[in-house]
């Protein structure tokens, strides 16, 4: 059974969303924890600011994901209450398809979320958490992310937390020309924020990151200053915008903190813009005169304004999302009729080889190209006698068709056929792609036997 347990942006609020984050170094810790959970067979998790997702398939027992983040984050009982939601089988699939595809994020066509589930995808295949039928549904997730953005134009006309950023700072200073940008942390939307600044008029860029060589990666195109990262508060003086994310577990910037700056300043107007879950900057912060700080569920209400431009491309993104589910739905109903597919290819295979023990017996011995036109020759008609049942067979799967299925299973004495449950195994999946190649082959081999 699929399941997808979590809270994002629309169900918690962010001191929620931050006691929860797992950062990028602890991710496969937590990752190896959640498959240990008793009835857990594959598991991975996708944390970000916006969302934390356990992602898991299980053998059908009754699985305590609850209980395991209250414990894994040391929650008190109903920490979670109303701000859980959980999806199963079909509906958790319909979920992974719109998340990867930024339909349920916070800026709806935001193109992170997509880097953010694979990195997820890639974390958990190296802590070998993932196998067959995880691997199948990702990958059909991401082809169809791909083509939400190739095919439709939800990404042309989407806004950006970069963006929105942007927008705020220039409600706060009116022009941005000339101010000052201090990147606190390197990640990517933090590098992307600033470039966005700088665009707009934005002048001096200092960058600071616990891991000198990232920071000065970002900053050379930005032409920007590296900070050492023990000089954070020194070099906060100088900006006039602050952007921050840097995984920390506790505030960075505290009430005292911003005092200092103000100071420093003479009262001149400092924006923070804190895009990290954990928070890096105190909420106390804000109430600080001349200091504004907009943390990431702030920005959600600037992005709010945009959805009427966004609308119309997310409906055609939601249409594609909901064929590209459908054809992954018919595609498990297609591989649910594998063991009846082998059953039958067992059966014929059977009887050619006792036909051929039979026909040898009566020619005698055969030159190695006699021995090789038979073989051809019974290869041949056995896929073309097959052609018609399974391709009866994977028709009526695809089509949810039972009576058929069982009508054709009990005509060739076959195993019954159940609806799978969850995404398929590659296993499941290869033997329906090489019952493809064998019952199409049309080709009519030409045999002459010289006795």
């Amino acid at each position: 059974m699929l399941e997808v347990f979590g809270v994002n942006h629309r169900t918690a609020p962010i001191e929620l969303r931050e006691r929860i984050a797992i950062g990028r170094d602890e991710l496969a810790e937590v990752t190896r924890a959640l498959a240990g959970v008793p009835g857990v067979t594959e598991a991975m998790i996708v944390s970000t600011c916006n969302r934390v997702e356990l992602i898991t398939a299980s053998d059908g027992a009754d699985v305590d994901l609850g209980g395991f983040l209250c414990e894994q984050f040391r929650l008190g009982a109903g920490a979670l209450d109303g701000h859980i939601y959980e999806h199963q089988g079909k509906q958790a699939v319909s979920h992974l398809f719109r998340v990867a595809a930024s339909l349920d994020s916070m800026v709806v066509g935001e193109p992170q979320i997509l880097g953010q589930v694979k990195e997820a995808f890639s974390v958990a295949r190296e802590a070998g958490t993932v196998g067959g039928q995880l691997e199948h549904l990702l990958q059909s997730v991401f082809a169809a992310a791909k083509k939400v953005r190739t095919e439709t134009e939800i990404g042309s006309s989407s806004v950006s937390i970069a963006s929105v950023a942007v927008e705020l700072a220039r409600r706060i200073f009116g022009s941005l020309n000339g101010r000052t940008v201090f990147l606190v942390g390197a990640g990517k939307m933090s590098e992307l924020a600033a470039r966005h600044l700088v665009q707009q008029g934005a002048g001096t860029v200092l960058v600071t990151n616990r891991t000198a060589e990232r920071a000065r990666r970002i900053a050379e195109p930005l032409h920007g200053r590296v900070i050492p990262f023990e000089q954070i508060y020194e070099a906060a003086a100088e900006a006039d915008i602050v952007i921050t994310s840097t995984g920390a577990p506790h505030p960075i910037f505290r009430r005292e903190h911003g005092q200092a700056l103000l100071h420093k300043r003479r009262n001149r107007p400092m924006f923070f813009i804190d895009i990290a879950v954990p928070r890096d900057v105190d909420p106390a912060v804000n109430k600080l005169e001349g200091l504004f700080v907009y943390d990431i569920d702030d920005l959600q209400q600037v992005a709010v304004s945009h959805l009427a431009e966004r609308g119309r491309h997310a409906e055609d993104a939601e249409a594609l999302i909901a064929r590209e589910v459908e054809r992954f739905h018919e595609r498990q109903r297609t591989v649910s009729a594998a063991p009846a597919i082998v059953a039958l290819q067992r059966q014929a295979e059977e009887l050619r080889q006792a036909e051929l023990k039979r026909a040898q017996a009566r020619l005698g011995p055969l030159t190695p190209e006699q021995a090789e036109a038979i073989e051809a020759l019974t290869r041949g008609l056995v896929n073309k006698f097959l052609h018609p049942p399974m391709q009866a067979l994977k028709q009526a799967a695809r089509e949810n068709d039972s009576a058929r299925l069982d009508s054709i299973c009990e005509t060739y004495s076959l195993p019954a056929i159940t609806e799978a449950n969850g995404p398929a195994t590659s296993d499941a999946n290869a033997i329906v792609i090489e019952a493809d190649k064998a019952s199409v082959s049309q080709s009519r081999p030409e045999v002459a036997v010289r006795q």
